[in-house]
């Protein structure tokens, strides 16, 4: 699965899901999964990624927005999202959809 970790496509479509409550507390977010009861924190960066999946965009508008928005190199960028959209998606937090598919 760590060969996974690098590879969510530009166009793949990611959206928060349905089944959680979130709430922001200090420019962090905390969220819980209402269907484990698991509560979730997120750092100040977390919560701006969160804010931006509240609605679908794909994974190049979220790059985007986060390297204009923070500095950060566009490689550092890229894993560093990745891997925290793949946490939030093994949390059932989001979905990452492969528009290719």
């Amino acid at each position: 699965m760590s060969s996974q970790l690098l590879n969510i496509s530009s166009t793949a479509i990611i959206t928060s899901t349905q089944n959680q409550l979130s709430s922001e507390l200090a420019n962090e977010a905390v969220i819980l999964n209402l269907d484990s009861g698991i509560y979730y924190g997120l750092n100040e960066v977390g919560a701006r990624i969160w804010e931006l999946v509240q609605q679908p965009c794909s994974f190049g508008e979220l790059h985007s927005v986060l390297t204009a928005e923070y500095d950060v190199s566009s490689d550092d960028c890229k894993q560093d999202l990745t891997k925290v959209l793949l946490d939030l998606e093994r949390a059932k937090l989001v979905e990452v959809r492969d528009e290719t598919s």
